[in-house]
């Protein structure tokens, strides 16, 4: 350990009392505190704790989990230097515990008044064991992560345990799968060092799951996808002091951001026999003491930090003193598998080395008090009922008389009760939304201002150093500003790149790059004798272009559509169902999400969605376009629910349905595969999939745009998959808010490349970012939108980058005014959308263009134009005479959704 200058640690003491904020080069002097240094250190990391347990209402009480300890597999992918608990399969009687081994445990726990199952196992054992694989095979799962699943639901029903998820590195959609069937789930970070991971030799070495970026990418995902997590870093194992601050600091970024940290845990190496690391010396408990404090400090008095009491000798009262409010978990009946040299102590000394430093010591559930306070979005619903058997309605701890029973674990009924705010397709014309903003604004969608964050400063002269000292004190008692990682890189679904930037496209809300006026016409001449040629820095200039420029350019695209299409300008008559606005996913461009107590608030049942499908298909409609929130209740067989309803009332109706995001829902709730859900909701009814979802295929813009929505992997996954079963899918691009020209670009060319291999696309639909009520604009971070200009070099554009591979490009009215659906029509777009009968995701976000438009308000949109306008079914082929005579007397609107003008 390196020593550091007793002046050097005054000065951070003093900081430290004072609460100011501290960089990393500070808490790395912190981290080196001994004698009386380290005594001052604790103390200001104690007043903090105590300030964190008194906003909270549990001051003087410090916690644990009871619980039983199931390591469903000690098989394991990596090869980490330091672990006994991983080992190979000849030395285990069977690769997994059997269901009835797994449930005796927990019957055992919960006959000794355990209320925590404690799931723990190697990283997906099955990729480097043939043993693993054949098991899984013999009984019927598909992955570890699929019998983790159905013994997590085992443990419920039959014992009314609580689990708690281990199963290592874990994707976003993984995550989907297990949230309904653990109340908390964690993966030890360990630490942020890359030495570790890529030198051989060293603790990580050959452990792919031990990649640090990786791993924070984890944290990050359970934060995306509201689950209660638990994280740590493991001190000793050879990383530097810097390493262990820069961890420290990683963390308290993703606790800021998303909210989701429910505890961290910091954990002394103890070196074991027959381990690689055998010969290294355990970490000391003063330099455990040292790093609980500095975490303490950092982290704020609102992050939970746990020490496990059995790795900590008799020295309970020295980590009291460093701050910790939480020992973690404790079982009277099995081993701590992972340090099986280290027994636990008993509860009644616990207890009473508790009381000692004058700390009552309290029970908690594995989710804490208050993710269990607040309910939705952190708790699944499935799980409600479970949580509330066990939890003390006044604290959010366990209830000391609580009753171990095991409870029925099951998807919702269905949930299509009509209930709120049914009318509002009608009345956002009319009466409007109830508010502008939904009342959990300044929580729902992560820390507004560590998203920031991840915005780039203006300019390199005046950005502030990552590690600067800063006077400013967050509430927390700790600075609101925070290192933001690089920016993830982009990763492959099959060969098709999405995902993170590349090349300098990082976010700035404004256009990146441009040109000059040289270079505007330079790309002008590449574009008209090369369309498909066009580099990424000529795409961006012409995406700059003003003037004569823009006029040449929309005359570029107007001669590639020409060729593509013809002159026809077509619209499709359909009708919008969105079947419920209940959402929790958190999208922060999103006015439409309603938490289910809301005012605006909604939800169809399934006799109101058809009721709606046939009154369109009596004013002629061809198509019903069905989306909706991620509503917790709707179990992912409700989809196909949908489709059946709309076919079996009007079977003749296109159900063009369901976005990815709901694909990844339903398939995620059923634990099917992408594909296998997909093949049930066709055989449903799904005719065709919206490309939405999509906004902008760049995970940096993603993770700033939305909290939990999935990533541009996933959504690409999903598109190709149904162009792979049959099902054509349109494309979109959401763009103007705090994305840059270079996104644009590299999307469209994504889009491209997707329909080269697969030719599933219909048509790629522009949609400019509505700003009014949108939360990340009412928050300062998104800019109002694209301008008209940019609106009308980005329609060429799509036209010019996608020639020969996407013939229809359409455009929004609804998000357009009409005067700028006529420009674009005549610069590359030759399709309208459709009459819609009823918008209201736009109409919520602000949109002043109204809820629908009828079949001669499209007419005379197009009019000036001079070209001929034509209705077109969803594939772009000609409706049925009877169709056509059916939408011509409806205008192609139905009744029930026009607006009556006042008698003159």
């Amino acid at each position: 350990m390196s020593l550091v200058s007793d002046s050097a640690l005054r000065r951070a003491l003093a900081r430290a009392r004072d609460g100011k904020a501290l960089d990393v080069t500070e808490v790395s002097v912190l981290l080196q505190a001994r004698g009386e240094h380290l005594d001052a250190l604790l103390e200001h990391a104690s007043r903090v704790r105590d300030a964190g347990l008194r906003a909270v209402g549990r001051e003087g009480i410090i916690t644990y989990s009871k619980k039983v300890f199931i390591p469903l597999t000690r098989l394991c992918r990596d090869r980490c230097g330091y672990c006994t608990f991983a080992t190979a399969p000849h030395k285990l009687p069977a690769p997994f515990l059997s269901p009835d081994e797994v449930l005796e445990i927990a019957r055992q726990g919960a006959a000794m008044g355990c209320k925590e199952a404690l799931f723990t196992l190697g990283d997906r054992p099955e990729d480097r064991w043939h043993q693993a694989r054949s098991w899984l095979d013999a009984h019927g799962y598909d992955d570890t992560l699929s019998y983790v699943r159905a013994m997590a639901i085992g443990v419920l029903e039959e014992t009314g345990l609580l689990p708690h998820l281990n199963p290592g590195v874990l994707t976003w959609r993984d995550l989907q799968r297990l949230k309904p069937v653990a109340p908390s789930m964690g993966m030890m970070l360990e630490t942020t060092s890359r030495r570790l991971f890529e030198e051989k030799g060293e603790a990580h070495y050959g452990s792919p799951d031990k990649d640090p970026a990786v791993r924070l990418r984890v944290l990050e995902d359970a934060g995306r996808t509201n689950v209660p997590f638990t994280t740590g870093i493991l001190i000793g194992i050879g990383e530097t002091i810097e390493d262990r601050a820069e961890s420290i600091f990683a963390i308290r970024r993703v606790a800021r951001e998303y909210g989701g940290i429910q505890e961290v845990i910091v954990q002394n190496f103890r070196a074991k026999p027959d381990t690689a690391m055998r010969g290294l010396p355990d970490a000391s408990l003063e330099e455990l003491a040292a790093t609980i404090a500095v975490a303490r400090l950092v982290l704020g008095p609102r992050v939970r930090i746990q020490a496990p009491p059995n790795l900590v000798d008799s020295e309970y009262a020295l980590m009291i003193r460093a701050g910790i409010d939480d020992w973690g978990g404790v079982s009277p009946l099995t081993p701590d598998h992972v340090n099986p040299e280290r027994p636990w102590p008993q509860i009644s000394l616990l207890e009473a080395r508790t009381a000692e430093s004058g700390f009552q010591l309290r029970e908690r559930l594995t989710i804490y008090p208050e993710y269990v306070a607040a309910g939705e979005p952190w708790l699944d619903p499935r799980l409600f009922a479970h949580v509330a058997a066990l939890a003390d309605p006044a604290t959010g701890l366990a209830r000391p008389d609580a009753e171990l029973r095991g409870l029925p674990w099951q998807e919702p009924d269905g949930g299509f009760a009509s209930s709120g705010r049914v009318d509002l397709h009608v009345e956002v014309d009319t009466a409007g939304r109830t508010h502008d903003r939904r009342d959990d604004f300044d929580h729902v969608y992560g820390d507004w201002t560590a998203l920031r964050d991840r915005l780039p400063s203006p300019s390199p002269s005046t950005a502030p150093s990552s590690t600067a000292p800063s006077d400013d004190v967050a509430e927390d008692g700790v600075s609101a500003a925070m290192p933001v990682d690089a920016a993830t890189e982009g990763v492959s679904v099959d060969g098709v790149t999405a995902g993170g930037a590349s090349g300098g496209a990082s976010l700035a809300g404004a256009p990146a790059g441009g040109g000059t006026p040289g270079e505007v016409w330079r790309a002008l001449r590449r574009a008209a004798a090369d369309p498909g040629g066009l580099s990424d820095a000529e795409a961006v200039a012409l995406l700059a272009a003003e003037g004569e420029a823009l006029d040449e350019l929309a005359a570029i695209a107007d001669d590639l559509r020409r060729q593509a299409v013809g002159d026809e300008v077509t619209y499709v008559v359909n009708r919008n169902i969105n079947f419920t606005n209940v959402c929790y996913t958190g999208c922060r461009f999103c006015a439409f999400a309603q938490r289910r107590t809301d005012a605006d608030a909604y939800t169809l049942s399934l006799d109101q969605v058809a009721d709606r499908a046939q009154e369109a298909w009596d004013a002629g409609a061809t198509e019903v376009c069905m989306q909706g929130g991620i509503h917790p209740d709707l179990p992912g067989t409700a989809y196909f629910d949908l489709a059946r309803a709309v076919k079996e009332r009007t079977p003749g109706m296109h159900v063009h349905a369901f976005s990815p995001m709901e694909v990844i829902n339903g398939a995620s709730r059923t634990d099917m595969s992408i594909q296998a859900w997909l093949e049930a909701a066709k055989e449903a009814g799904v005719d065709s999939l919206p490309g939405t979802a999509a906004e902008i295929l760049d995970d940096d813009v993603r993770w700033v745009l939305t909290k939990g929505k999935l990533p541009a992997k996933e959504w690409v996954e999903v598109i190709t998959t149904a162009h792979k079963v049959g099902i054509p899918t349109t494309s979109t691009m959401m763009y103007g808010h705090v994305d840059n020209h270079l996104h644009w670009v590299r999307h469209i060319k994504l889009i491209r490349s997707l329909q080269e291999r697969t030719g599933g696309f219909s048509e790629f639909v522009l949609l400019p970012f509505v700003h009014t009520s949108a939360p990340i604009y009412l928050a300062g971070i998104a800019r109002p939108g694209p301008t008209a200009a940019e609106n009308r070099a980005v329609h060429a554009l799509a036209r010019i980058l996608l020639h020969g591979s996407i013939k229809n490009i359409q455009c929004s009215w609804v998000k357009l005014r009409d005067d700028l659906c006529r420009q674009v029509l005549q610069g590359g777009v030759n399709d309208l959308g459709g009459t819609l009968m009823e918008e209201t995701i736009s109409r919520m976000a602000g949109s002043e263009n109204g809820s629908y438009k009828t079949i001669s308000e499209l007419r005379e949109m197009v009019e000036v134009t001079g070209r001929p306008v034509r209705q077109r079914t969803t594939e772009y082929g000609v409706p049925a005479d009877e169709r056509l005579a059916a939408s011509e007397a409806s205008d192609g609107v139905c009744k029930s959704v026009r607006r009556v003008l006042p008698m003159a």
